[in-house]
């Protein structure tokens, strides 16, 4: 037994030497066999590789080129639109301006020449700009009205209208630079830069910068630079000084006149009067006191001097 189980086993260790080699080389066959179709497949993928890149890198180029078309195509787009809607707006507006131009020729052709007229005399006369013309324009308005009105300037009517029962009032705290026309009466107690025109009475105890004129005339403690005229009676308070020339149908006089005075009716000089100026009137009436620098003549009187001694001289010599 012992000697079977001996050769068994070296049996068995032959064999197991001798398999292994036919394994491996069974094993290196196979290897040899996968890595020859291995190696013939190298070469076509790296031809395959270098193709892929080549179409990539074409591919690219001709992205490219075709965005740059895209690209100037779509800037040129607007410029050709720009150019085309104005010339479609011409097209549209060229109709209409067209008939507009013959319409304008034929009301000129329609326009009748009078055979009187002298065309050359027209064409020579210089062109007037717009300030000659509207100066010529106003220019003959203001000179109509000046022919009707007979070239007298506007005044109130003192014949024809009567005096408006109210009565304005120029109070202390006010200045007024500018005429000033009134049917009723004023009370002056500001200042008035300006003639006065008034149908009614006008009360001064302010100051006025100009001529005034109304139906009757009041002043006191008044300061008046210009000339006073009244269709009725002037009387002038103590304290008043006037500057200018007074005219009215009668007059009382107790404050300070630098002008001449004539009066239709009887003047008197108060015991405060200073009057340096000449006075006519009808009479005269001079309180003691009273200042006179100047000529005092009744010419409005009912008395005529120079006839009365003209005709005394003729009885004395008969």
């Amino acid at each position: 037994m012992g000697f079977f189980s001996d050769l068994k086993e070296d049996l068995s260790q032959a064999v197991n030497e001798l398999l292994p080699e036919e394994e491996q080389l069974t094993e290196e066959e196979e290897l040899e066999a996968a890595s020859a179709p291995a190696a013939e497949d190298e070469e076509p993928e790296e031809e395959t590789y270098e193709a892929y890149e080549a179409y990539t890198y074409e591919a690219e180029i001709e992205a490219e080129e075709s965005a740059e078309t895209d690209t100037n195509d779509s800037e040129a787009a607007p410029e050709e639109t720009w150019a085309e809607e104005p010339m479609q707006g011409f097209a549209e507006e060229e109709p209409d301006e067209r008939a507009q131009l013959d319409a304008m020729l034929d009301k000129v052709d329609s326009i009748e020449i009078p055979e009187d007229m002298d065309i050359t005399k027209a064409a020579e006369e210089p062109e007037m700009d717009l300030e000659t013309s509207i100066r010529k324009a106003f220019g003959e308005k203001e000179n109509e009205i000046e022919e009707e009105m007979g070239g007298k300037e506007k005044t109130m009517d003192y014949q024809t209208k009567s005096a408006v029962d109210e009565t304005a009032v120029i109070t202390a705290s006010m200045t007024i630079n500018g005429d000033i026309i009134s049917e009723g009466s004023i009370d002056v107690i500001g200042t008035i830069n300006g003639n006065i025109d008034a149908l009614g009475k006008l009360n001064i105890t302010g100051t006025i910068n100009g001529n005034s004129k109304a139906a009757e005339i009041y002043a006191d403690n008044a300061k008046i630079m210009g000339e006073i005229a009244s269709e009725g009676s002037v009387k002038i308070g103590q304290s008043s000084v006037i500057i200018g020339n007074i005219a009215a149908q009668s007059a009382v006089i107790a404050g300070a006149v630098k002008g001449d005075i004539d009066v239709h009716g009887p003047v008197v000089l108060d015991t405060s009067a200073i009057v340096m100026g000449n006075i006519k009137s009808k009479a005269v009436q001079i309180n003691n006191g009273a200042v006179i620098e100047g000529m005092c003549s009744q010419c409005y009187a009912d008395v005529n001097p120079t006839a009365f001694f003209d005709e005394y001289k003729k009885k004395s010599k008969q």
